[in-house]
């Protein structure tokens, strides 16, 4: 295991929380789901990119499809130098680019605006068949939510990929068997999931979606002419234990009892909230 990079990953956390205690709110429990897999994509050796250059023309290419998530490819772009990370305590606020979805144009390392669930596949196939049409070696990585597949639009993505062939694309859905109202399979059933990916022609693997070496492997795996679809089992909240796996936290924000118990297990301090206020007033 990568302590460093978990450290990374664990500051991932605190900057998203950072940025929805300044804003009033954000969808924390989807974003600290994620982390683990933006975090080892930037920062785990894997991503070809360029922060002082984000229009490089060789990069490869991340799309977070889940854009309500967009408050932890915020906290990456910005640790990982795309912009000031002091850029973040604007989040949500009036004026700024940094908006509760990412906007392509607006934001430094953002290739796509996200948000209308179901859109980013589709986008993602375009972009890597582009790339193979312009015998480009980049590669590009988008990342599903497992509700967001119970999208039709999800589904005719992953008849085209593989039927294009395009072992360019890396798909990453966030398997952590919830969404907004109730658990997955309380809403539509999705099982057996990989199965389904399978019988559509991908190459899946099936990781722990909080583990950085499992998910490094899993995003540098590669077969000829087969796109990947990599199932992250992830826990939504991950990192603070009042979040975890619990459906009210899709959208909310921790109450006073609940605030010192993330601030202790997010490596959150007075003084750093006492900067936030300054800042907010």
């Amino acid at each position: 295991m990568d302590y460093e990079l978990m450290e990374t990953c664990k500051e991932i956390r605190k900057e998203i929380f950072m940025q929805a205690y300044h804003a009033g709110g954000a969808h924390l429990g989807a974003s600290f789901s994620v982390a683990d897999i933006l975090g080892t994509l930037y920062f785990g050796g894997v991503l070809n990119y360029r922060p002082e250059d984000p229009g490089w023309k060789e990069r490869d290419k991340v799309i977070l499809s889940k854009g309500h998530a967009g408050a932890a490819l915020y906290a990456v772009l910005a640790i990982a130098g795309y912009f000031d990370r002091a850029h973040l305590k604007t989040f949500c606020q009036i004026g700024s680019n940094l908006g509760g979805h990412p906007k392509i144009n607006e934001i430094p390392g953002v290739e796509a605006s996200t948000g209308a669930l179901g859109h980013g596949l589709s986008f993602a196939i375009g972009i890597a068949y582009a790339n193979r049409m312009d015998h480009r070696d980049s590669h590009v990585y988008a990342i599903l939510g497992d509700g967001e597949c119970q999208e039709g639009s999800v589904w005719e993505g992953a008849l085209s990929a593989p039927a294009l062939k395009l072992d360019n694309l890396t798909v990453i859905v966030d398997h952590n068997k919830l969404q907004a109202m109730d658990c997955l399979e309380h809403i539509v059933p999705m099982q057996p999931f990989s199965n389904k990916w399978k019988a559509f022609g991908w190459n899946v693997v099936e990781i722990d979606g909080h583990n950085c070496s499992e998910i490094k492997e899993a995003l540098l795996t590669r077969k000829p002419e087969i796109p990947t679809l990599v199932i992250a089992n992830t826990i939504k909240g991950k990192g603070v234990s009042f979040m975890e796996h619990a459906p009210i936290w899709h959208y909310r924000m921790p109450n006073e009892q609940e605030l010192p118990v993330l601030m202790e297990e997010l490596g959150i301090t007075e003084q750093d909230l006492k900067e936030e206020s300054v800042v907010r007033q």
